[in-house]
């Protein structure tokens, strides 16, 4: 099967995440543009180069795209980028054209632009540091009240317009995604919110694209990975199992529905059906909190994995909510006591909920469907996320203070043993700060 995919950025789990999942069926052919074509934290994708390299691709069985690279050049690059609709809307004709020529099933997803609660511009536009919570609460209390909040007097009229005409230009855009889908262009198309409030002008948007018939999502960076799931041929039946049933009805850190709707939202997305243990193919651990969402970078606790959990006879795969951004140590501690084996379908703590579960059943339902299963790739995937999700994020990186890879490398190599064990599996592991911050390292091995 072959399977165009343009990814949002050149992160690790935006690149390399869906390149090592797909490598776990050898019968699944991914084509990416190179690398080096796609956008960062600073820089725009090349667009055209990106549109050059489409025109080469073989015959595609489907094409996975997340169109904020085409219009906008990346993810981040939506909320920066300066161009005007016209100049946006010509880009994205142009790529409808190359997609009809391709003729192979489509499944998109586009960004409803997020309005983060903070003064931190790093992902945003300069003047975030000093106007970011301002425009929140703006966004906040004009949606909540039906009209224009007083606030606007309090933002500087320059920013405020720059900033609305910015929203009303990626709108415009979205609901052109949205006409074609209605062309039939599309076979799914998604449309993301995250860092979600119960009230914005971005909630605002989400709820007219639903009266409209499109469809939006809770997550962002894990829906390119649901997608490829969605477009691998085959359903597999996935049973939910809470660890703390009594509290799935909690909501998680940057989202606004449920853990229990979150799961199966994840589950459906990826064209899979919801099972009962008994019928189930795989069944998916959630081991959920108690009373809020623990994030050990931020120091919000929360209460660890207490009780028992004990391996089935049948596969499985463990999503660790617990936390954001990274693993439950306690409960860690109870899955590498024992050896992993052939039932073990993956495990996934990767920064926000939906993010973690999007890529864990993305790469359980490649490893279950495989036509011909590559066991050391998904091996390695395997040694990547718990490196990464437990011994970077939710210990190593409390220790850093700037961006290190021959500190890491060290700290990193008592958690590398264990992983090792546990996978039955031994690889050469380095480390590296691809966008020069501790919020996400690059895992190489060999």
């Amino acid at each position: 099967m072959n399977i165009g995919f343009i990814p949002i950025d050149n992160r690790p789990v935006c690149y390399t995440l869906p390149e090592m999942t797909a490598e776990i069926d050898e019968n699944l052919k991914l084509f990416l543009p190179p690398r080096e074509l796609l956008g960062d934290l600073t820089k725009y994708a090349d667009t055209e180069r990106i549109f050059e390299w489409l025109k080469t691709l073989p015959p595609l069985d489907a094409f996975v795209v997340s169109l904020d690279t085409i219009a906008y050049g990346g993810l981040i690059s939506s909320r920066r980028c300066p161009e005007s609709f016209e100049d946006i809307k010509n880009r994205i004709l142009k790529f409808k054209e190359l997609l009809l020529q391709k003729g192979a099933r489509a499944y998109a997803f586009s960004s409803i632009m997020r309005i983060s609660n903070n003064n931190i511009n790093e992902e945003e536009k300069e003047y975030w540091s000093d106007w970011g919570k301002k425009i929140f609460e703006y966004s906040y209390f004009t949606h909540k009240a039906g009209e224009e909040s007083p606030l606007k007097s309090e933002i500087p009229p320059e920013i405020l317009n720059d900033y609305l005409n910015t929203r009303k230009r990626n709108f415009e855009i979205n609901k052109i995604y949205l006409s074609w889908q209605k062309e039939g262009l599309f076979d799914t198309l998604v449309f993301s919110k995250d860092d979600c409030a119960e009230f914005g002008l971005n909630v605002a948007e989400a709820l007219e694209l639903e009266k409209e018939g499109g469809f939006v999502k809770t997550g962002a960076d894990e829906i390119p990975l649901s997608l490829l799931a969605r477009a691998i041929a085959g359903k597999i039946k996935i049973a939910p199992v809470f660890l703390e049933p009594e509290f799935k009805d909690l909501i998680s850190n940057y989202e606004d529905v449920s853990i229990e709707k979150s799961v199966k939202g994840q589950i459906e997305l990826a064209g899979c059906e919801i099972s009962t243990e008994k019928d189930a193919d795989i069944l998916l651990y959630v081991n959920n909190f108690k009373i809020r969402q623990g994030e050990i970078v931020m120091k919000i606790e929360t209460e660890p994995f207490s009780g028992r959990w004990k391996k089935p006879a049948k596969p499985y795969m463990i999503a660790d909510v617990r936390f954001a951004n990274g693993a439950d140590n306690a409960f860690v501690e109870q899955l590498l006591k024992n050896q992993a084996d052939m039932n073990f379908y993956g495990y996934s703590a990767w920064n926000t909920s939906a993010n973690s579960l999007g890529s864990l059943i993305c790469a359980a339902k490649t490893k279950f469907l495989a036509e011909k299963y590559n066991k050391d790739s998904f091996l390695k995937l395997q040694m990547i996320r718990l490196a990464d999700d437990w011994g970077y994020q939710a210990n190593c990186r409390q220790i850093l203070s700037s961006p290190a890879p021959d500190t890491l490398k060290n700290l990193m190599e008592p958690y590398e043993k264990r992983i090792q064990k546990f996978l039955n599996a031994s690889y050469n592991m380095n480390y590296k700060f691809p966008w020069n911050r501790l919020f996400e390292v690059e895992i190489e091995y060999n």
